[in-house]
């Protein structure tokens, strides 16, 4: 097994117009996601260095560095690597994305955080990265959700308590049992009229029966 180097990293401000992006960076920001971005650095602070190589370029923190110049951050936090070679630097701008996509969430865990930041008066819940309808489908969906009624299955050994022709009072409402394919089925038992013409004769708006 190969030594692993601990590099001793020396954190150093500079200013964000004298780092250079990497031009074979394939990891790309949407315009959207430096926002995000930037609203998560004035939230929480720049509290992640940009990795930069001995020529000033940058090997990890593209997003974080054009979204400082996007709110105009005259300073930046950044670490100079130099125990790289040139392909283990280019190795690693891929697996510093990468490794970090193939994690997953613990959705009852996630769920729960959350909840608690939701319930919060004044937080907003999008510095998390995540979108209302992101967190909405997550709480729809997540442990803890209200769950959907359960239809029974039909028990055919037993004799049926409806059969098409039925038409069922209940109250001042009226179900019948029938087959919308058939055409006899489309009209009233109880008053002889086709449904469209009751409908009509009940006003504009339906009404059901």
């Amino acid at each position: 097994m190969p030594d692993i180097v601990i590099a001793e990293l020396q954190i150093v401000t500079r200013d964000p117009a004298s780092l250079k992006p990497n031009p074979g960076n394939p990891r790309t920001h949407s315009r959207r996601q430096i926002q995000q971005i930037a609203k998560s650095i004035r939230e929480y602070g720049f509290i992640n260095p940009i990795l930069i190589d001995q020529s000033d370029r940058v090997i990890a923190g593209h997003g974080r560095l054009e979204a400082a110049r996007s709110i105009g951050l005259k300073a930046v936090p950044t670490v100079r690597v130099d125990h790289l070679s040139p392909p283990q630097i280019k190795a690693y701008i891929i697996a510093d994305n990468k490794l970090a996509l193939n994690a997953g969430w613990d959705d009852e865990l996630l769920a729960l955080d959350l909840q608690e930041l939701s319930g919060l008066f004044d937080y907003d819940i999008t510095l998390t990265g995540f979108e209302p309808p992101e967190v909405d489908l997550l709480f729809q969906t997540g442990p803890g959700a209200p769950k959907d009624d359960q239809v029974p299955a039909i028990d055919r050994s037993k004799p049926a308590v409806s059969r098409p022709g039925d038409l069922w009072r209940i109250g001042e409402h009226q179900v019948f049992c029938g087959d919308a394919t058939e055409r006899g089925h489309l009209g009233c038992n109880a008053c002889g009229r086709p449904i469209w013409r009751q409908r009509r004769l009940q006003g504009s708006r339906l009404r059901p029966y």
